[in-house]
């Protein structure tokens, strides 16, 4: 249980980082509809990006892994249509934020849960 709170916390961190970096991209000001952006965001990836990454596996191999990237826009732009707690101007500034959420999650991940 435990692990799942840090995981919804370093996904709420790296949405914020991410709305305060990327120009176009901004999430709520309400510390609760943070936490619920994160907690609708984990969701997605767990269960939505394996279906889409299997489906455009092709188009993965074919672009050597970089239509991942539009993988993640599409999945925080989901995300935004979901809550309604993430706006994005355009795909460039979701596709941005999804680059910064991912590089801040992972460090983050790298100090804060451990591995067994």
């Amino acid at each position: 249980m435990a692990q799942l709170v840090i995981r919804v916390v370093i996904n709420a961190v790296a949405l914020w980082v991410a709305a305060y970096l990327v120009p176009g991209l901004t999430i709520s000001d309400s510390t609760g509809q943070l936490i619920l952006v994160a907690v609708v965001f984990g969701l997605v990836n767990a269960f939505i990006k394996p279906i889409v990454q299997l489906l455009s596996c092709p188009l993965t191999i074919l672009t050597l892994g970089l239509f991942t990237l539009v993988i993640n826009a599409l999945m925080l732009m989901l995300t935004g249509w979901l809550t309604g707690g993430v706006s994005t101007t355009d795909f460039w500034a979701a596709l941005l934020g999804a680059l910064v959420i991912s590089i801040v999650s992972t460090i983050l991940s790298w100090v804060l849960v451990e591995n067994n």
